[in-house]
């Protein structure tokens, strides 16, 4: 699929098909976990404070699997276009090998406050950061795949102790950051049923639960499908919503991104770029969605290689793809490969790697197609997404747009990348709501 001979060679309907059901797709394990004494919980569910301790034996044994990795034959072509290159993961692996330390990742979560909650049947992990600030505005964000919490970690800092990082108080937040279902350290679903929309109603459990009664959310990646979710549920408590990845493409553009489609001749030149990065993504960067929205259960390999877990979440996006490879060649990005190792060792040492692609079996959402959220909304684009939103585009999906920017640097992994950007973005964009607080 990643090959456009091999993508135009299916059955049109079929293509289609599969094209929407992607985007529309897009802790027995831990035995780890050490959960302290249980305390109350607001709306009656108990709210546990949790901690992590890998045991060294799942350490020892990460190394020898990825010791012993059998390497396929290097790619015959120069560039990506046959996947993520071969040197580039020999390099990731070498490094997670030899010099990677899981015990540092621990402990910059354990230093956090973490806790776990069941809602509707399923434990869900959170980090809660509560800031020494007066008023200052709570906000839920979610990852999306293949992230994690270590997305956010960057950002706890900047948004909920603000004067150290140069900020106002008045722009402080409380900060909830919870794993996604079949992610991380939450439980993994037993029961279907666990889509964007389930996963909304959980999260507007989870912050009546801890006692909010006026926030914000705040997601790109799944993050904004179920964010959006929860604009659409509309619950009073909820003020506004962010997205660094919105779903803004107008039905014309969906339908010329259609094979045998052609780009409209009427697009500005901001709708032009984003026609063309949707275009070459439809063809050429799909193979993963496609896969894990039609047969999740098929990438049990995933959980038994270390480095083919590695190689499959690289290759989420080109851009982003890119951008890791010149870390792990010694390049200076948004990224250290302390990141790129430590996001992919969350997914091996939990487990994760299929529970978590069942989120695309499960959505049957059309990923970027506008959803009518009527809420205010904040758009922040940055411009190595998978699309670059335009204003025009964002103006019609959200008619509540409250904040439109488009930044200089950063990708799909905004707030890890760049979390200086992203913490003034979210500033800038809830304080028209603060009032409300």
């Amino acid at each position: 699929m990643t090959a456009q001979d091999r993508s135009e060679s299916l059955n049109p309907d079929r293509r289609q098909l599969l094209s929407q059901a992607a985007m529309t797709a897009i802790a027995a394990s831990v035995s780890s976990l050490l959960p302290l004494h249980p305390v109350k919980a607001a709306a009656g569910g108990a709210i546990r404070p949790f901690q992590i301790n890998v045991p060294e034996q799942d350490l020892l044994e990460l190394r020898r699997r990825l010791a012993a990795t059998r390497w396929p034959d290097r790619e015959i072509v120069t560039d990506q276009s046959q996947g993520v290159q071969l040197k580039t993961v020999q390099q990731l692996v070498r490094y997670w090998q030899n010099d990677y330390d899981w015990r540092k990742l621990e402990a910059r979560l354990n230093a956090l406050p973490q806790f776990v909650t069941e809602i509707d049947g399923v434990d869900i992990h959170f980090i809660h950061v509560r800031s020494r600030h007066e008023n200052a505005l709570p906000m839920i964000v979610t990852h999306g795949w293949p992230g994690s919490i270590v997305e956010q970690m960057k950002i706890v800092g900047p948004l909920t102790d603000p004067t150290a990082h140069g900020a106002k108080a008045v722009d402080a937040f409380d900060l909830v950051i919870p794993s996604l279902p079949g992610h991380g350290f939450s439980g993994k679903p037993t029961v279907l049923g666990w889509d964007p929309q389930r996963i909304a109603r959980a999260w507007i459990v989870l912050m009546k639960r801890l006692g909010y009664n006026r926030y914000v959310a705040q997601g790109g990646d799944w993050g904004n499908a179920v964010t959006e979710q929860m604009a659409l549920i509309a619950p009073p408590e909820l003020l506004g919503i962010h997205t660094n990845m919105p779903a803004t493409v107008p039905d014309d553009v969906a339908r010329a991104l259609q094979p045998g489609g052609t780009r409209p001749a009427n697009l500005s030149a901001e709708e032009r770029l984003a026609y063309d990065q949707l275009d070459d993504f439809y063809k050429h960067g799909l193979g993963y969605a496609i896969e894990m929205s039609n047969r999740p259960q098929t990438l049990n390999g995933l959980v038994d290689s270390p480095s083919g877990l590695a190689t499959w979440m690289l290759d989420h996006d080109a851009r982003s793809a890119a951008m890791i490879a010149r870390v792990f060649d010694g390049g200076t990005e948004g990224l250290s490969r302390d990141d790129v190792v430590d996001n992919v060792a969350l997914y091996w040492l939990t487990n994760t790697a299929v529970s978590s692609a069942r989120l695309y079996w499960e959505n049957k959402l059309v990923f970027f197609a506008p959803k009518h959220v009527t809420i205010p909304v904040a758009v922040s684009v940055f411009p190595d997404e998978i699309y670059a939103a335009p204003r025009s585009w964002a103006e019609k999906a959200y008619p509540k747009l409250i904040h439109y920017n488009r930044l200089d640097k950063g990708g799909h992994f905004a707030a890890w990348e760049q979390p200086a950007l992203f913490s003034a973005e979210v500033r800038t964009a809830f304080r028209p709501l603060r009032q409300s607080i």
